[in-house]
């Protein structure tokens, strides 16, 4: 039987442990949207120096990437915290996604094919973090309520694991980190999309949508 595990708890654990004085760690947080770093930006920026890493090869179509950049620079632009945000973007190696998802094409969102997405963009993220010196990696994933906060922390601890880098383990969507989330994007007129981000979780969304109109 798995237990679960209140990641939530880990992480304020870890923080509680950082002693005032000594260097402020450095965070490469993988950041999947604007709307979802939001919370986590202002939460995590008064504990670390934080680079946001926008490595997403899954989202579909290319419109809608380029979209999602801009809405993230635009926020790591404009959102009062305590260090200073950085920003950097990963290469939209959008083959590498359609490669891993051969074959798992009509698998229901939330199952297999996400949790090798999840792999691909955290090994990338720690591949970075770990090759330009960060003290952790993580990812804003978690803050969804529709993402598996225990398979994302899993992998994000293999990952660690073979690299030589340390995970920093969360669960954002607690203490109403998903609602702060909703607040902030408000607060700062950002888009939030529909859909998760690659083309099957938007043929997803279109069909709930084409199902919802019918029975109106």
């Amino acid at each position: 039987m798995n237990v679960k595990i209140n990641y939530q708890k880990e992480l304020e654990k870890l923080i509680d442990s950082f002693k005032d004085g000594e260097k402020v760690p450095t965070l490469i947080l993988h950041s999947c949207c604007a709307p979802c770093s939001s919370y986590v930006l202002e939460y995590l920026s008064e504990f670390f120096k934080i680079t946001v890493f926008y490595y997403n090869p899954n989202i579909y179509p290319e419109t809608e990437y380029d979209y999602r950049v801009q809405e993230q620079k635009n926020l790591v632009s404009n959102l009062k915290t305590k260090y200073p945000i950085e920003f950097r973007q990963g290469v939209y190696d959008k083959e590498n996604f359609y490669s891993l998802s051969k074959g798992l094409e009509n698998i229901p969102e939330g199952g297999e094919r996400c949790f090798k997405c999840y792999e691909l963009r955290l090994r990338e993220t720690g591949k970075y973090a770990l090759e330009n010196g960060f003290d952790y990696f993580t990812t804003t994933l978690t803050i969804s309520p529709h993402k598996n906060s225990q398979k994302l922390n899993e992998i994000g601890g293999k990952v660690a694991d073979e690299l030589g880098i340390k995970y920093l383990y969360s669960d954002f969507k607690k203490k109403n980190g998903y609602r702060r989330s909703v607040e902030l994007s408000n607060s700062y007129g950002l888009y939030r999309q529909d859909y998760c981000g690659c083309i099957f979780s938007k043929m997803e969304a279109d069909k709930r949508r084409g199902e919802s109109d019918e029975q109106k």
